[in-house]
């Protein structure tokens, strides 16, 4: 089954070529389950056949993903939050913690999208609460093409490397994901401990001449 589905994609990017690439990874990357791990390495394959250049391979993927990933941002822009007020307190979702969850997405958005575009299921997911906070246009359009296009790149090499053999599909993509896994906590590891140290440095304020006065005032 898997290899008649591969075999489908390979015909089909080969024929529609770029934009087949883009349109599939739009539909993935919206909410309609399309895994790209069945996509980009058949047209890495294909460029492993000569009949397709890497880069725009790359580039078609990553923008599909990010015209996909606005569709999930608009979605929950407009749609998203009156549903989660009229509804969410069925399930325990509170105003309150609704606006909770969006002061952090905007703390930590940048970070959160670029991680979650890497990241199996979370990828279509991440633009709900990116949509919700009302992320910054040109900040989400960054992170969200930066780690569609990493992920893209991945799974290209994928199947440029395993050739003809495509059996090797499934189980070499779960190894990219893996890969990725381990990227993503590496890059949190250190993000978490750049705010922990910007922190620290916040709360050492220098005493100031006012600070010495009041406290030689107290008895």
């Amino acid at each position: 089954m898997l290899h008649t589905i591969i075999g489908w994609l390979i015909e089909t990017i080969g024929t529609l070529g770029y934009p087949g690439i883009f349109l599939l990874m739009a539909v993935e990357s919206s909410v309609i389950p399309f895994p790209s791990e069945v996509v980009m390495p058949p047209a890495g394959y294909l460029v492993f056949q000569g009949k397709m250049n890497p880069w725009l391979v790359v580039l078609a993927g990553g923008l599909g993903s990010l015209v996909g990933a606005y569709a999930n941002y608009y979605g929950a822009l407009y749609l998203g939050r009156p549903l989660l007020l009229q509804y969410g307190r069925f399930v325990g979702l509170a105003e309150v913690k609704l606006d909770k969850a969006e002061l952090f997405f905007r703390r930590h958005g940048e970070i959160s999208t670029f991680i979650g575009r890497l990241l199996p299921v979370i990828r279509q997911l991440i633009s709900v609460p990116a949509g919700l906070a009302r992320m910054n246009h040109a900040r989400f359009a960054l992170y969200t093409a930066l780690g569609a296009s990493i992920w893209c790149a991945v799974l290209t090499w994928v199947g440029y490397a395993i050739g003809d053999n495509q059996q090797l599909i499934m189980s070499m993509s779960r190894q990219a994901t893996a890969w990725a896994i381990g990227f993503c906590l590496l890059i949190l590891t250190i993000y978490l401990h750049l705010q922990r140290q910007r922190s620290n440095a916040g709360n050492l304020l220098p005493v100031t001449s006012s600070t010495k006065q009041s406290k030689e005032n107290q008895p």
